[in-house]
């Protein structure tokens, strides 16, 4: 492609296109990811009529380019150049509720919604808990329990906490670079790719009763998406609500957002629960905000703060099943746990919400910081990037802490982001 701005035109020139066949590819994604809803079809989640969530600039703010940053390679950086190596379109970076850091690029501003991608499942991961805390779910119930179209799939006889968990025995390839693994498959039932000659597109619930068994549910922890769009399924027969009404008046409006937020749709209508919601920065980092904050906005509870503590507590099941996965090896020493990631920091563990290509929330506890990013990486998955980026965040997070010389180096080769110390982090 040459250098002819996306989208260009009335009507827009061939070249410059967004497509449904292309809009998730670079450098069209550039594009997309920040005009969804002129792509895919998506219901609307309302803020509501309630006030805005403050989030006030602080007094001190970040110097992007002051904040060393030690690579995975061991080169050291800074915040500003790992932010300009990764693609990003956005950052948002809160200490103590306030604002250290706002920068936007590739277009965007603060007023412009991006894509999250999977990010959305840990949305979905609280509505099931607040919906849990009301009694109308029970996490150790049967799927079949709820959604009875799926009994005779691979989600016969899988628990919600299966779901939860990603610990079904559901067959479900996550191979991004094979356009016949399983969720790209599925991609053409969300709609989110065109159909092909023999597609019985019936909408992503239908794809999600065909799946198969492979193994054991409650086995070793397997990325799949399909089980976050099953527990949004679980959700919405529940609760007798759409998701996007869900997550309105359970998360966005109560956690006081500033801004409407949208999730894409299926051609039935079914919310896509794995990855489809866009919001803006500002946003997602009050959501971060309430995690860190065990749910509460203000005295508010929103979310239940036994479900996040729950969550985030190291239990030994939890923590096997995620070292025999395969994201162990550069997520060392992390758990998943209720649509969230969890790694060990330098000074504390490490709460994650994470999306292809580049979209991040990260809960830094130690240092009481919140950090937001939205990006459009080429590729769909890239480690570097993606440990590069925890790395300056939390190093970010001990600059504003006033931690940074008291906090140890990182080191190459000692983990996602560096030295671990106190106890030991592994299971025997």
């Amino acid at each position: 492609m040459s250098d002819v701005p996306l989208m260009s035109g009335f009507p827009p020139d061939q070249e410059s296109l967004v497509t449904l066949a292309n809009w998730q590819d670079a450098p069209f994604n550039r594009w997309a990811f920040q005009h969804l809803r002129e792509v895919i079809p998506t219901h609307h989640i309302p803020r509501g009529s309630g006030p805005v969530a403050p989030l006030a600039p602080a007094t001190q703010p970040l110097a992007p380019e002051s904040v060393t940053v030690h690579r995975l390679e061991g080169q050291a950086s800074t915040l500003a150049e790992v932010l300009a190596d990764t693609w990003t379109d956005a950052v948002v970076i809160v200490h103590d509720g306030r604002i250290v850091l706002e920068s936007y690029g590739n277009g965007m501003t603060a007023q412009t919604p991006h894509l999250l991608m999977s990010v959305t499942k840990s949305v979905v991961g609280c509505v099931t808990g607040i919906l849990a805390d009301q009694g109308l779910l029970d996490p150790d119930e049967q799927v079949s329990t709820y959604v009875p179209e799926v009994a005779g799939s691979g989600y016969g006889g899988a628990t919600v906490r299966d779901l939860l968990d990603m610990r079904t025995g559901v067959v479900f390839s996550e191979e991004y670079t094979d356009p016949q693994a399983e969720v790209r498959v599925m991609e053409r039932y969300m709609g989110w790719r065109p159909g092909i000659d023999g597609d019985e597109l019936g909408g992503m619930y239908s794809y999600l009763a065909t799946l198969a068994l492979g193994g054991a549910h409650g086995g070793p922890f397997v990325y799949r998406s399909a089980d976050t769009d099953m527990l949004g399924w679980v959700c919405e027969r529940a609760a007798g609500r759409r998701m996007a009404e869900l997550i309105s008046t359970l998360i966005w409006q109560p956690m006081g957002a500033e801004f409407d937020a949208d999730i894409t749709c299926d051609a039935v209508g079914s919310a896509i629960h794995d990855g489809g919601m866009s919001a803006h920065a500002r946003d997602l980092a009050r959501f971060g905000q309430l995690l860190l904050d065990d749910g509460f906005v203000a005295d508010d509870a929103v979310v239940p703060k036994q479900w996040l503590t729950q969550a985030r507590t190291i239990d030994p099941d939890v923590r096997a099943a995620f070292v025999s996965s395969d994201s162990e090896p550069f997520l060392t020493g992390g758990w998943y746990r209720n649509q969230f990631w969890f790694i060990p920091g330098v000074l504390g563990d490490l709460q994650l919400c994470l999306g292809i290509h580049g979209q991040m929330i990260l809960v830094d506890r130690a240092t009481r910081t919140v950090s937001v990013k939205f990006s459009t990486w080429p590729a769909a998955q890239n480690p570097v990037y993606l440990l590069d980026t925890i790395r300056a965040f939390v190093a970010a997070g001990q600059h504003a802490a006033g931690l940074a010389e008291r906090a140890p180096a990182h080191r190459k080769g000692t983990g996602p982001i560096g030295v671990v110390e106190g106890r030991e982090r592994g299971h025997s």
